[in-house]
């Protein structure tokens, strides 16, 4: 029953390609476009610019890695305009039977935990693609970077850059979803489509600035305290912890640990909330 949830909202989400374009395809053809542009004017004025521009652009022919372009790329998964427009497609999911009054025709063909998890795998789904669009536009950008500049392009992956490239993709898609788990509360508790899109966004911004706010009052970032409130800083963490060298060596006792459960808190928690929510709920008028 759970396979026949996941089939049906995977079938509805391939029949929105509003929320599509926006979650999948936006942020890379928006970030190419914008990185070509900025590409042909510093081309354009590179004489101007001499000794002004950033090592990887103007007179530096040195070829391009773009092995080394993976792993950076990965690293930036989960930015936060990947975060939001993920978001809508991820919220569209979660709200969109809540929006349509579509919930009498479905509970009585499942169970609640399956019409809620065939939606939580659906949008993991989804959160997979857009990490996988967001880095064939970055392959793409490198490409157009090469092209403009004349430099040489060159592939090297060394084995501790690939076991990178793969814990920093994993450590973005599993941000990405733990962003969205918070849509999915959102979207239970207050049957709302506006509030599956920007309590996510509320709470994002407070946590932004929550570890300042923190340490004026005199919590150590070193403490349990911070990452558990703030994902984003247990990202860091987990993210600083994979890069290794003299970043991690900086870190605070018990950094791995602090991030992944921070992380896995924020992941969880809200997950087995709407779960448990959804199970109580009134449907008789949806």
């Amino acid at each position: 029953m759970l396979v026949d949830a996941i089939r049906a909202e995977s079938y509805r989400l391939s029949k929105n390609r509003t929320a599509l374009f926006w979650s999948l395809l936006f942020v890379p053809v928006v970030g190419l476009l914008i990185s070509t542009a900025t590409f042909i004017f510093a081309k354009a004025n590179e004489a101007k610019l001499a000794g002004k521009l950033p090592p990887e652009l103007g007179l530096n022919a040195s070829p391009l890695d773009l092995g080394a372009g993976l792993v950076s790329s990965a690293a930036e998964f989960a930015n936060p305009a990947v975060l939001m427009f993920v978001l809508i497609g991820a919220a569209t999911i979660f709200a969109g039977d809540y929006r349509w009054e579509t919930w009498r025709l479905t509970t009585a063909r499942n169970s609640r935990p399956n019409l809620l998890l065939g939606k939580v795998v659906v949008v993991v789904g989804l959160t997979i693609a857009a990490t996988v669009a967001v880095l064939i536009g970055d392959i793409a950008s490198n490409l157009i970077k090469a092209m403009v500049f004349k430099r040489a392009l060159t592939f090297s992956l060394t084995g501790g850059q690939l076991a990178d490239l793969a814990w920093l993709t994993l450590l973005g898609w599993g941000r990405i979803v733990q962003f969205v788990m918070l849509g999915l509360l959102a979207a239970v508790m207050t049957r709302s489509l506006l509030a599956a899109l920007f309590v996510p966004m509320v709470v994002g911004i407070g946590q932004f600035f929550l570890p300042n706010l923190l340490a004026s009052m005199g919590v150590s970032p070193e403490g349990w305290l911070m990452p558990l409130l703030t994902p984003g800083m247990a990202a860091d963490l987990l993210k600083a912890v994979i890069h290794g060298g003299p970043t991690a060596g900086s870190l605070p006792p018990q950094a791995l640990a602090k991030g992944l459960l921070g992380l896995g808190l924020w992941t969880g928690v809200p997950l087995i909330g709407a779960i448990v929510w959804f199970q109580r709920q009134d449907l008789s008028k949806e």
